[in-house]
């Protein structure tokens, strides 16, 4: 029996927000001049011999296994695999005719489904050089919780405890910043409290019927919800941190709602299924990488390191909106200085002729002027 199971999940759930920087699986987009796209993810296991042996059939080198969840391997076209002792890494490619075929085909998913974006490439032709601009928008996946973050906090606060823009710490002292941060700490230790509990009370109460002599009535439960969540963070100021199953038994005086809290029976099946489908939002993390045609003049929110533009991709940046990263680098166009040199050359060259033709022509007409005057002599 997994009795603990839940709690087990909410303790993991709490680790993993605190540091959810996974660098298992990286993805790296390559624009083209010509506007073809390449898209590059990869991904790195530990994997024993005797484990590749079971898994690879023969000498024939397969994908690292496990495949991480947050992958989809069905949208590429090719693979490679290299092993190193026991680190496989695996990367996956596939080049596409525009950015927003590109995105047709994300290879990245999340709770299964795949996570949606849109991407478009901009191209502006100058005499000297062309600028692109590449953008591409995740969408926000926030309403898969049921109560807002701008519930408890404004707008801008909210985007910046998740996404770190606008900048709300600009000008501030390390003391001051340090109490805006804790009052922003607090607010979403609250809504992550209260979405997580409407979680939970909502499905026993739309599974009420699945109970076995339950200590009260359903009405009556539901009438009990505001002491109930009281109760469950009076020990515990984080609901990540408490032992529902122990906190309802204490309450109610009974066990008759283990059912919910047990990873194997149905409904604590099912409870664990809804839980992990919130908590992947915060355990989700792909490293982004961008390389574009040219000279980057403007990296956007990312950092250039080695010519190559990293961003970061997490889920928390998509739950309070779209998360846009954008772009833009120049191509110089080599042959138009070639052809302004000419120009130049020319110039020079029509202008310094036409100034020796006048000259000459002066030089002629103060000769004929002397020829004339002796004449008359």
């Amino acid at each position: 029996m997994r009795k603990n199971s839940l709690c087990l999940i909410l303790l993991m759930s709490a680790v993993f927000i605190v540091s959810c920087d996974n660098p298992n699986v990286r993805m790296h987009t390559i624009i083209r001049e010509d506007g073809l796209c390449e898209r590059e993810v990869s991904y790195t296991t530990i994997m024993s011999k005797e484990m590749r042996d079971s898994l690879w059939s023969g000498n024939k080198v397969s994908w690292a296994c496990p495949v991480p969840e947050c992958l989809n391997p069905n949208a590429f076209m090719g693979s490679h695999t290299r092993t190193e002792e026991d680190t496989v890494t695996t990367t996956f490619r596939n080049i596409f005719h525009s950015v927003e075929e590109m995105c047709l085909q994300s290879p990245l998913q999340l709770n299964g489904a795949r996570l949606k974006s849109t991407a478009k490439l901009e191209k502006k032709n100058r005499w000297f050089y062309t600028l692109y601009t590449y953008t591409e928008t995740f969408i926000c996946v926030g309403d898969t919780f049921k109560i807002p973050a701008t519930d408890y906090a404004d707008k801008d606060v909210v985007r910046y405890w998740f996404t770190g823009q606008p900048n709300l710490l600009h000008g501030l002292s390390g003391a001051e910043a340090s109490e805006k941060i804790s009052k922003m700490e607090s607010f979403v230790t609250q809504w992550i409290n209260d979405n997580f509990f409407k979680l939970c009370f909502d499905f026993i109460v739309n599974n009420y019927d699945s109970i076995q002599n339950p200590p009260v009535g359903k009405e009556q439960f539901v009438e009990l919800h505001d002491s109930l969540a009281n109760y469950l963070l009076s020990s515990m100021g984080d609901i990540l941190l408490v032992n529902p199953n122990e906190t309802f038994e204490k309450f109610f005086h009974s066990d008759a709602y283990a059912i919910f809290f047990d990873g194997d029976t149905p409904c604590g099946k099912a409870l664990e299924e809804e839980l992990s489908t919130h908590m992947n939002i915060f355990w989700f993390s792909v490293p982004y990488s961008l390389t574009m045609p040219g000279t980057i003049v403007d990296a956007g929110t990312g950092v250039v390191k080695d010519g190559v533009i990293h961003y970061p991709l997490t889920g928390e940046r998509l739950i309070p909106q779209d998360y846009t990263i954008t772009a833009t680098s120049r191509v110089t166009h080599g042959w138009t200085y070639i052809v302004a040199v000419l120009i130049f050359v020319v110039f020079i060259g029509s202008f310094l002729y036409k100034g020796r033709k006048r000259k000459d022509k002066r030089i002629k007409s103060r000769f004929e002027e002397r020829v004339s005057s002796k004449k008359n002599e």
